[in-house]
């Protein structure tokens, strides 16, 4: 926590990026402001790069025009954290990046022409966000959109959440978040009254695997969940799973999360996520292995039968069926 901007009267947060056009950030056409920092250790995370708080560089040697035609970088770094492997006539002269020597410094971002070096994450107040999120109204309007914060954790900065959404709130904006719930409750409870529609994840219910699969227990997510819902039932709640082959697509594990939700009228749905390998190639990109290489996603015949089973639960009229 001590790596994110600090709060203040006008809080900045530390933004990924900005994405236009999403239609599965929740209902309508919205835009999802992407937020560094994120306190899981996922395996199949396809973001990467918005786990650590801090700015961080990123590498596409595809990019790379090689030292030959260019080489700035290499006499930029500070820290010779830049290299070039052979010498002479090596057809392939293009840089490499010694991740145990870099310091994210990103000086050596603007001297590179074709855009090989890169920073992930920057600052921004919540006027200059807005203005960006704003250009999209006209599909707010039509489709029932807004703005989504997501991440990373956007509960990990909730002064800048909390006035991001507020003042989207008083300019007449729909808000929604994405979250893991795996934060101080002091925070769930500053966010949430400025959301809308929360969004949030049901991993894997079983703690042990959760610690496996995700670096932490699910005892503080579960019970800022169920907090959620009781403190906040005027808000709408859609529980996730983002669906694992071998991990976590399994019938107990569905209908645990069911078990779980169905007391509640605010959970309005249930959905599952289908694993994707999206994010593989971004690891390269920031000097990480891919541990999830022999993993695929889930066959169209085992999404249609545990989604079968959401469906029956909760009925026609989209809501679950009382226990």
């Amino acid at each position: 926590m001590e790596n994110l901007p600090m709060s203040t009267a006008t809080p900045t947060g530390r933004v990924l990026n900005i994405q236009h056009f999403s239609t599965h950030d929740g209902p309508g056409i919205r835009t999802t402001v992407f937020l560094k920092g994120c306190p899981l250790r996922c395996k199949w995370c396809s973001n990467p790069e918005s786990i650590h708080p801090k700015p961080e560089l990123a590498y596409n040697p595809n990019k790379c025009i090689g030292e030959k035609q260019c080489g700035v970088c290499l006499k930029t770094c500070p820290e010779s954290a830049i290299y070039v492997v052979g010498e002479g006539d090596r057809a392939d002269d293009k840089v490499r990046i010694n991740w145990d020597l870099c310091t994210n410094c990103g000086k050596c971002v603007p001297v590179c022409p074709p855009e090989a070096l890169y920073l992930f994450g920057h600052d921004m107040t919540v006027d200059e966000a807005l203005a960006e999120v704003e250009q999209d109204s006209p599909f707010y309007r039509e489709s029932g959109g807004g703005i989504t914060v997501s991440g990373g954790e956007c509960l990990l900065q909730p002064d800048f959440t909390a006035a991001l959404l507020a003042e989207a709130h008083r300019r007449g904006i729909n808000t929604a978040i994405e979250t893991a719930f795996n934060a101080p409750w002091s925070f769930v409870e500053k966010v949430l009254p400025h959301v809308d529609v929360v969004l949030h994840d049901h991993k894997l219910t079983i703690s042990e695997r959760h610690k496996k699969w995700t670096g932490v227990d699910n005892k503080r997510i579960l019970e800022n969940i169920k907090r959620a819902y009781e403190t906040f039932p005027d808000k709408t709640f859609v529980a996730r799973t983002p669906l694992i082959p071998g991990v976590n697509d399994d019938e107990e594990h569905i209908r645990a999360v069911l078990a779980f939700i169905k007391p509640y009228k605010n959970v309005v749905d249930y959905e599952l996520l289908p694993y994707m390998r999206f994010g593989e190639s971004k690891y390269g990109f920031l000097g990480r292995v891919y541990e999830m290489q022999d993993f695929n996603p889930p066959s169209s015949e085992s999404l249609a039968r545990l989604r079968a089973i959401i469906d029956e639960a909760f009925g026609r009229s989209g809501k679950p069926t009382q226990a």
